[in-house]
């Protein structure tokens, strides 16, 4: 069935409208909702993309929502996002729990000589919103139950998040009889430890579905957990029956998301909180870096030319790894954050280009909640951001610290197992949205989202 479709689709697209399906994920809390939100608003409103060619050439006559190709796919709720982010209480909207799907197209005037040859053609941009911890789960697809729980423990038994299910652990036999309750209680320490290394800044979260389990919570194939295994499984044991639900959670979960869904896109961009990182500590930024190659091991990426595309399927053919909250530095430190989130991706880059697919990295803000300033401290001028305190509201200007100019400064302690940054260090804040008051023809306000769009379908339009 799959493959029938990519085959009507590809002669579709051919003959007749393009379509771009455009993939946007990220971990927890790096914006998703609010880069596909700001992005639809700028491309309805353009006054504000001067770095999309095809804007700024006024090529594009008009954009609008249509409804969505997947009608078993949610709908991304773009008009109560945006509403949220520009209404007279701007607040942070709901973050991503589930797949969802957006359809805008865009009617756009060829570029060159055929301009004048051709009439405007339509091009509909699907976009695929889906949480980054379903798409770590694609890692699991090669791996045994034995060596996914050899792995898991190797990882967190220096962490102090994991205390507490080390110790629920240590008691277990698994070559015991199965006992359902012992399986829920280890499921859940399990699922609270994936929590709290979420929030100490950990990116290898998984099975993603234990942090966002919607309807499956409590099933069986979100009941399992890590084991110390070794050899066969005797018959009905905890280990054979963890093994089990192991299994069952690839072939349910995890293959649906990825025939379904993920299969499907031609271009994606991978969000990045590497200031979120960076202010959680070395070990926080060395686990970003691992997550940023395991999510590339998910993708096929490569040359997605329409035979190939006809023979073979889909592959993804951009790939672009953005570090957002970039409106939380003054500019004059935007070329080192650049830096660093092209040093952690380089490893997933070059395996991305040798297969064929572009990639590039870069700092944006999808949308800027502060203003720069400089202020005098100790007898020097330091680059600062103002703007509105999640907390509390309260206005304030705020200097993180200095970025190092060599990103091996960060890379070199991360990799090295470091607990603590030497020096200053770094520190992030969380600022509300402020209120905006919007010209005639321009979207929110952002940095580099521009660039972002022409690098992911400015050539396709």
């Amino acid at each position: 069935m799959r493959g029938v479709e990519t085959v009507s689709d590809t002669l579709s697209e051919a003959l007749f409208e393009p379509v771009i399906r455009l993939g946007v994920t990220g971990l927890a809390r790096s914006g998703k909702t609010v880069f596909i939100t700001s992005l639809v608003a700028n491309l309805l409103d353009r006054g504000r993309m001067p770095g999309l060619v095809a804007a700024q050439e006024g090529r594009i006559e008009a954009a609008f929502l249509q409804p969505q190709p997947d009608d078993t796919v949610p709908r991304f709720d773009y008009e109560a996002h945006l509403a949220a982010l520009t209404g007279p209480a701007p607040h942070w909207p709901d973050s991503t729990r589930a797949v969802s799907e957006l359809r805008l197209s865009l009617r756009v005037r060829p570029g060159g000589l055929l301009g004048g040859l051709q009439g405007p053609r339509t091009v509909h941009l699907d976009i695929v919103d889906y949480p980054g911890e379903w798409l770590l789960d694609l890692g699991l697809m090669d791996k045994s139950f034995e060596d996914w729980s050899a792995g898991v423990l190797a990882r967190i038994g220096p962490r102090p998040q994991a205390a507490a299910y080390l110790a629920a652990l240590e008691p277990v036999d698994p070559t015991t009889r199965h006992d359902e309750p012992q399986a829920q209680e280890l499921a859940r320490a399990f699922t609270a430890y994936l929590e709290a290394a979420r929030g100490a800044g950990f990116s290898d979260c998984t099975p993603g579905r234990f942090l966002l389990p919607g309807d499956l919570a409590g099933s069986p194939v979100l009941t399992f957990a890590p084991l110390p295994v070794t050899g066969a499984a005797p018959r009905r044991s905890l280990h054979r029956e963890m093994a089990r639900r192991f299994e069952a959670y690839k072939a349910q979960v995890v293959r649906p998301f990825f025939r379904d869904h993920f299969a499907r896109i031609d271009r994606q961009v991978v969000l990045v909180d590497a200031l979120g990182a960076i202010h959680k500590g070395p070990q926080a930024v060395e686990d970003m870096r691992l997550a940023m190659a395991d999510i590339l091991g998910a993708f096929r990426p490569g040359r997605n030319a329409w035979l190939n595309r006809l023979l073979l399927g889909r592959r993804v053919d951009r790939i672009l790894f953005a570090a957002t909250k970039a409106d939380h530095l003054h500019h004059k430190q935007h070329p080192q954050l650049t830096a660093i989130i092209e040093a952690l991706t380089r490893e997933a880059r070059d395996r991305a280009q040798f297969a064929g697919a572009e990639t590039a990295a870069l700092a944006l803000a999808a949308l800027r909640v502060t203003t720069e300033e400089m202020r005098a401290h100790d007898g020097r001028d330091l680059p600062c951001v103002r703007g509105s305190l999640l907390e509390d509201g309260r206005q304030a200007a705020f200097y993180p610290g200095a970025l190092p100019e060599e990103p091996g400064q960060l890379l070199s302690p991360a990799r090295a197992g470091a607990e603590t940054w030497l020096g200053a260090g770094f520190k992030a804040m969380s600022f509300a949205p402020a209120p905006l008051q919007l010209k005639p023809g321009d979207g929110p306000p952002h940095i580099r989202l521009d660039r972002a769009a022409q690098f992911l379908f400015g050539d396709r339009l």
